[in-house]
């Protein structure tokens, strides 16, 4: 008999789903309604084994989205941002009781697929494979707006519908799938109108939940090495006759790098601009921006023939590039030893590169997939708004690499600070790689300062002095260490201090409003959990 390939297929979630997943949620619940493609990227990444997506003949039909807490938090009374993390997923929490559902979410282009209850039978069967108590969310109650008059408490609207008195779409078939009606959560959401910005808390009790739990942790550090050995080069500046002796001497620090058996090498920021010392003649600094962005192509070229040969993922320090409405923007190209490329705008233009070059600021800040786990870039000047870390971190981040380039110790500095309050407060490791030397025939190049370092959050598993390893102060030199994974995402869960744990969701967000593209819309968070594509049911 012949075998035909199945048309619906549900599977996990991957990070390169997140801009599709995205634009269905959008499409979904409207313009600037939907998930950003951060927030679904924070929801694979912070959960991988808990988002899944349903494909209908290769098109996306449906979006379902987990994460795991304890039961005394998902019981106990909560909105959609406290509990989500504001849609990112980050209040998972992999020694949690239950499984809390986020998202379930439906193409309308395939509504009578019975994609929905799909989805909620593929969350009962994770939650009795992760041995959990149960699945618990916020659902929402889309008739209650309508008979507001006639029921002002949402309680006593709920009590009717369990009675049977009157209907609901969504109550009901969540109620037939098995779900037991806890009570109303006021105050969960204030766009969802339809249910007055309520939710029912709904529960399902696992019948096969063991007293004690032997499936081993869930989440993101299930996917990752025990440990990551980094290696950050302090990048001598100095005079070249040709591109090959900048390529020369890149290639020496990554075959270094690579010997040491490093799984990352960060190369500074600017450091492509030693190019600019090739002509016997001073260019002035807005023609010699310009000149070194027509090396972009070979550039990226290089360095990612760098990253597959010497089995290396390469953060390629910063390169001006040539947009394609013809402005100059510092980009981090990121080269994986996959072969992957990713790129990471520097949003923050610091006063000089706007007067000296014309750089114009980035946008998008995206947590980029590597197999030692997500990572993120911060160019220099950005490392000082610390809005971007947490941006990246909300993502899965776990890794921040920092090239930088600085002219004296005051800047230096300033990167420095703030890179170490980055990994304080975000609790993740930093990486710090700065330039030194000089190009005196290049202008706003001429002098250098810096102490590359490899940074830790400040707890017992960690370098007495949050500091892994360092450089010497202005010398050409490599600094390599290696970072436990397990150490830090057991000090996020169990530390002296516990900063993603006990941030204040109820009180404050951070929101961002372009996406990679600068073009679309970015801020959605406004989707209870389990709130239903097309208005059916989640």
């Amino acid at each position: 008999m012949d075998a035909t390939k199945a048309k619906l297929v549900i599977r996990p979630a991957e990070p390169a789903d997140a801009l599709r997943i995205a634009r269905l949620t959008g499409r979904v619940y409207g313009k600037g309604e939907g998930y950003s493609a951060a927030q679904i990227r924070g929801q694979i990444n912070n959960f991988p084994e808990g988002q899944f997506v349903a494909e209908f003949e290769g098109k996306l039909a449906g979006y379902c989205a987990t994460q795991i807490v304890p039961r005394d938090i998902a019981f106990a009374d909560h909105g959609w941002d406290e509990i989500t993390g504001q849609g990112f997923a980050t209040r998972h929490d992999s020694a949690g009781d239950v499984l809390y559902g986020i998202e379930v979410c439906v193409n309308p282009d395939f509504r009578r697929l019975r994609i929905g209850q799909r989805f909620y039978r593929k969350r009962q069967e994770l939650c009795q494979y992760l041995e959990l108590d149960g699945i618990v969310f916020g659902g929402r109650m889309p008739g209650y707006q309508r008979r507001r008059r006639k029921f002002p408490d949402p309680q006593n609207y709920l009590a009717a519908v369990l009675e049977k008195k009157i209907p609901d779409q969504v109550i009901n078939f969540q109620i037939n799938l098995g779900f037991q009606p806890q009570r109303v959560l006021r105050q969960y959401l204030a766009e969802d109108k339809e249910s007055g910005g309520n939710a029912v808390l709904m529960y399902w009790p696992n019948p096969l939940a063991p007293e004690t739990r032997t499936e081993g942790p869930s989440g993101i550090g299930k996917n990752l090495p025990e440990s990551v050995r980094v290696a950050t080069v302090q990048f001598m500046m100095r005079r070249i006759g040709a591109i090959d002796e900048f390529e020369q001497q890149v290639e020496y620090w990554t075959d270094v790098a690579s010997d040491y058996e490093a799984d990352f090498v960060v190369f500074p920021e600017l450091f492509t601009l030693e190019l600019l010392s090739i002509p016997d003649t001073p260019i002035p600094p807005a023609e010699a921006i310009e000149e070194v962005a027509n090396y972009t192509e070979r550039f990226k070229a290089f360095m990612e023939k760098l990253a597959v040969s010497y089995n290396i993922n390469i953060i390629g320090g910063s390169h001006p590039t040539r947009m394609a409405n013809g402005e100059i923007r510092n980009i981090a190209y990121v080269f994986l030893r996959s072969g992957a490329v990713y790129a990471q705008e520097k949003l923050h233009p610091t006063p000089s590169e706007r007067r000296w070059w014309n750089i114009k600021g980035g946008y998008g800040a995206d947590a980029i997939p590597t197999d030692c786990g997500p990572i993120g870039v911060m160019i220099c000047y950005d490392s000082e708004f610390p809005e971007l870390a947490r941006h990246l971190v909300n993502q899965g981040a776990l890794l921040l690499f920092v090239p930088f380039c600085t002219d004296e110790r005051r800047g230096y500095l300033r990167v420095r600070y703030c890179s170490q309050a980055r990994a304080v407060e975000n609790q993740c490791y930093v990486v710090t790689s700065g330039v030194v030397g000089n190009i005196p025939n290049v202008e706003n190049m001429d002098v250098h300062y810096a102490e590359s370092a490899i940074l830790t959050p400040s707890d017992f598993p960690f370098a007495r002095d949050g500091v892994a390893a360092d450089t010497a102060p202005n010398t050409e030199t490599i600094a390599i260490a290696d970072l436990s994974m397990s150490n830090l995402l057991t000090a996020r869960q169990h530390g002296a201090v516990q900063n993603l744990k006990d941030r204040r969701f109820d009180l404050y967000r951070v929101a961002w409003n372009k996406d990679a593209s600068g073009g679309e819309d970015d801020t959605g968070y406004t989707r209870p959990s389990d709130a239903g594509g097309s208005g059916t049911h989640g």
